[in-house]
C-alpha cells in the first residue's frame, strides 16, 4: 500500500488528538482535542464532509445511551440516592476497609453487568466517593474499583458494554444463552484476577479502620423513584438485548421517563438537572468516530483484512490470542468504542470465525484497563473524579494498568480459547 502525504497527515492529526485527550495540555477538556482534530481533517480535505457526517451519525445509538445514563446518574445524585447507598455500604462494612473494598467491587460488578460499564463510571463513582467521605477513608483505593471493574466485567452480557454491539454489528450478535456459554467463564476470570491485582496494589491504603457508626438516612420519594427507574432501565436493556434491539433509544426513553416523573412530582426544575450533566462527552465521542473514519479511509486496515482469513483458518487459537492482545493495546491509542467499530469491520470483512471474533471482543472490552483513554467509561470516570475534586494522572493510572490489565487479559483469552476447544 503506497503511503501518501495525506495519509501521514491524517495519522499525525489522529495521534496528536489522542495525546491531547491523554495529557490535557493547559487542562483543556478532552472533548476539545477530539473536536479540533476532526475539524482539522475537514479543513485540510483529509475526509469529505459527507463521510464525516456519516461517521458522526454512526454514534447515534451511543449518544442516546449516554444521555439516558447520565440523566439517571444526575437524578440519583440530586435525589440523595448516592448518599443513601454510601451510608448503607459503610454500615455493612463494619469498620473494615477490606470489607468495604470487597462490597464496592461487588456492587460495581453488578452495575456493570446489568447497566453497562459507562453506567458504573457515571452512576457508581459519585456514590463511592460519598461512601468514603462517610467512612473517613482514603477515597482513591475505592474509586479505582469503579474504573477497573467497569472494563473487567464488561463482557459478561452483551449490554455490559456498548462496544459489544459495535463489534458484532446488527444481525451478528449471539443469543443471550450462547453469549453466556462463550464468555461467562472468561468474564469470571477477568473479574477475579482484576480484583486480586487491584486489592494487592492498594493494600497499603487499606490498613486503617474506618468509621462504622453511620446513620443510614431515609431515602426520599424522589430517591426511591430514581432507584426504580434504574432497575427498570436494567430490565429494559436485558429485554432489548434478548430481542437484538439497539440499546440507545430504550435507555434514553427510560431516563427521560424517570426524570419527567420526578420533576413533575417533586417540582424540580429541568435546568437544575441538565446543568450538571457532562455534555462534553458527546462531542468527544463524535470526534473520535470521525478520527477513526479518517484513519480507515487511509486503508490502514486493508492488509490486515487480506492477511487474516488464511492465518485464522490455519491457526485460530494463536490468531485469537495475538489479535485480542494487539487490539487490547490499540484500544488505548484510539479508544475502544471507535476501535471496536473498526475491529467489527475487519471481523466481518475477513469472515473471521466466532472463536477469533470472540477473542477480539475480549481485547476491545478488557484492554482499556491499561490507560485512561482506553474506554469511554474510564474517561467518564475521570470526569466524575474531577467533579469531586479528585485527580488521577494518566501516568499514575498507566502504572496501575500495566500490572492489572495484562494478566487479566491473557488469562481471559486463554480461558475463552480453551473453552471453545472443549
Amino acid at each position: 500500500m503506497p503511503i501518501s502525504p495525506a495519509h501521514i497527515t491524517t495519522w499525525s492529526i489522529a495521534a496528536l488528538a489522542i495525546v491531547g485527550v491523554i495529557a490535557r495540555p493547559w487542562k483543556l477538556p478532552e472533548a476539545l482535542w477530539a473536536v479540533l482534530a476532526a475539524a482539522a481533517l475537514l479543513v485540510f480535505g483529509l475526509i469529505p464532509v459527507a463521510d464525516a457526517g456519516r461517521a458522526v451519525l454512526k454514534g447515534t445509538d451511543v449518544y442516546l445511551f449516554l444521555v439516558g445514563m447520565m440523566l439517571l446518574a444526575e437524578l440519583a445524585r440530586h435525589e440523595g440516592l448516592f448518599d443513601w447507598l454510601a451510608a448503607f455500604a459503610v454500615k455493612h462494612s463494619k469498620g473494615s476497609p477490606s470489607r468495604l473494598f470487597a462490597l464496592v467491587y461487588l456492587v460495581g460488578t453488578i452495575v456493570t453487568v446489568l447497566l453497562s460499564n459507562d453506567a458504573t463510571a457515571v452512576v457508581l463513582t459519585p456514590a463511592v466517593y460519598a461512601a468514603t467521605q462517610q467512612a473517613h477513608a482514603k477515597p482513591l483505593p475505592y474509586l479505582y474499583i469503579c474504573a477497573f471493574i467497569a472494563n473487567a466485567a464488561s463482557f459478561v452480557l452483551p449490554i455490559s458494554n456498548p462496544a459489544n454491539l459495535v463489534v458484532y454489528g446488527a444481525g451478528h450478535m449471539p443469543s443471550l444463552a450462547t453469549w453466556l456459554a462463550q464468555f461467562g467463564l472468561a468474564s469470571l476470570v477477568s473479574i477475579l484476577i482484576t480484583f486480586v491485582a487491584l486489592r494487592l496494589m492498594q493494600r497499603a491504603d487499606l490498613t486503617e479502620a474506618i468509621s462504622r457508626d453511620i446513620e443510614v438516612p431515609r431515602l426520599s420519594r424522589g430517591g426511591r423513584l430514581t432507584a426504580g427507574g434504574i432497575v427498570l432501565t436494567a430490565l429494559v436493556l436485558l429485554i432489548a438485548s434478548s430481542l437484538d434491539w439497539q440499546l440507545g433509544l430504550p435507555t434514553f426513553l427510560a431516563g427521560v421517563a424517570t426524570a419527567t416523573v420526578i420533576m413533575i412530582l417533586g417540582r424540580v426544575s429541568p435546568w437544575n438537572i441538565a446543568k450538571n450533566i457532562s455534555w462534553s462527552v458527546l462531542p468527544l465521542v463524535a470526534g473520535l468516530f470521525v478520527l477513526v473514519e479518517a484513519v480507515e479511509q487511509t486503508e490502514l486496515l486493508k492488509p490486515l483484512v487480506a492477511f487474516l482469513p488464511a492465518r485464522a483458518a490455519s491457526s485460530p487459537n494463536t490468531t485469537g490470542i495475538v489479535l485480542g492482545s494487539i487490539v487490547a493495546v490499540l484500544c488505548n491509542v484510539f479508544n475502544n468504542l471507535p476501535l471496536g467499530l473498526a475491529a467489527g469491520t475487519v471481523a466481518n470483512s475477513a469472515h473471521l470465525s466466532p472463536q477469533v471474533t470472540g477473542a477480539l471482543l475480549i481485547g476491545v472490552d478488557l484492554g482499556p484497563n491499561l490507560s485512561v483513554t482506553g474506554s469511554l467509561a474510564t474517561i467518564l470516570w475521570l470526569v466524575a473524579l474531577r467533579r469531586e475534586a479528585q485527580a488521577v494522572s494518566a501516568w499514575k493510572f498507566l502504572g496501575l494498568g500495566c500490572l492489572i490489565m495484562p494478566p487479566a487479559l491473557i488469562a481471559s483469552l486463554v480461558t475463552f480459547i480453551r473453552l471453545k476447544l472443549s
